[in-house]
């Protein structure tokens, strides 16, 4: 009996035993789990490009604009199209832009270490129009084409694009322009793989639109991002501020870019203060820096 009695006590405490080390075991297990999901934060940033759609600098030749924002300490640029090469020459940036004109912008670009990454806001007319702006586009060597195009021509400016390698990025102005809301822009996309956004956050807050909304509709399609801030929300002619220092929250909208894994450029579009507006550029920079800094944490 006493060995019946010995032999069960050694099975029990076996038992104990092994139920004790097997929820300790999952506890840890689901502590490490959990401090892991609630420390970890993705950082998605390394694609990521700032750079200058020279409309900032509008009211200055396309030499003075590239001058200005390698100041600013910028790399990127997204080229307006109809801006004057220089004062001397009759030049502007376009399809029309003579051989000469485009090897001195080549050469001005080289000597400043800029590169033009996408060139807009423009609706071609036609499929000759495509076919240039596409010629430029490529001749450049950029990523996208900031465009609103006419609805009709979606196939043709998406078969272009796909033959070209060329990504378009439709724009929002505010409403009622026909693109304003990010569902018109979906309705573009959709059956065209070649045909994007390029989201307007200023403008968005302008029609009144939620910019993190509006971001997720767009997951997955969004080519480039205009970086810019508004004094009043939901007015259609709100006035632009420095970015940082309007109405947009920008923090919420970074870390949506961010959750996305968004690979592109952020254009600083600038529509204020337009004869003295290079000191606002480089404090947008530095504020897109320090939001950039701040996701690396």
């Amino acid at each position: 009996m006493r060995n019946k009695i010995s032999f069960f006590s050694s099975i029990a405490a076996l038992l104990i035993f092994m139920s004790c080390n097997n929820g300790s075991g999952t506890k840890e297990v689901t502590a490490t789990n959990t401090d892991s999901s609630a420390t970890a934060k993705a950082d998605n940033t390394g694609g990521w490009k700032i750079g200058v759609q020279t409309w900032t600098f509008r009211l200055f030749t396309q030499s003075e604009a590239i001058a200005k924002t390698d100041s600013a300490g910028v790399r990127y640029i997204e080229a307006f199209l109809g801006q004057p090469f220089d004062k001397i020459s009759k030049d502007t940036f376009g399809i029309r832009m003579s051989a000469a004109g485009r090897q001195k912008l080549k050469d001005l670009l080289k000597q400043h270490n800029i590169q033009i990454v996408a060139m807009g806001v423009t609706t071609p007319n036609g499929k000759d129009e495509w076919i240039k702006i596409f010629e430029l586009a490529k001749e450049f060597g950029l990523s996208y084409i900031t465009s609103e195009p006419i609805k009709t021509q979606w196939d043709l400016a998406d078969s272009l694009a796909g033959v070209y390698g060329i990504k378009i990025a439709i724009h929002d102005h505010p409403r009622p322009n026909p693109y304003w809301h990010p569902d018109s822009v979906l309705a573009a996309i959709k059956g065209h793989k070649n045909i994007g956004a390029c989201a307007d956050l200023g403008h968005w807050a302008r029609s009144g639109l939620n910019l993190v909304e509006s971001l997720k509709k767009l997951e997955g399609h969004i080519y480039g991002v205009h970086l810019k801030d508004i004094t009043v929300f939901d007015k259609t002619d709100a006035a632009d501020t420095v970015v940082g220092k309007g109405v947009i929250d920008f923090a919420p909208v970074f870390a949506e870019l961010n959750r996305q894994n968004f690979k592109g450029m952020f254009s600083i579009e600038h529509e204020s203060n337009w004869e003295h507006s290079l000191p606002d550029v480089i404090e947008t920079v530095k504020f897109y820096n320090d939001q950039v800094a701040k996701l690396k944490k």
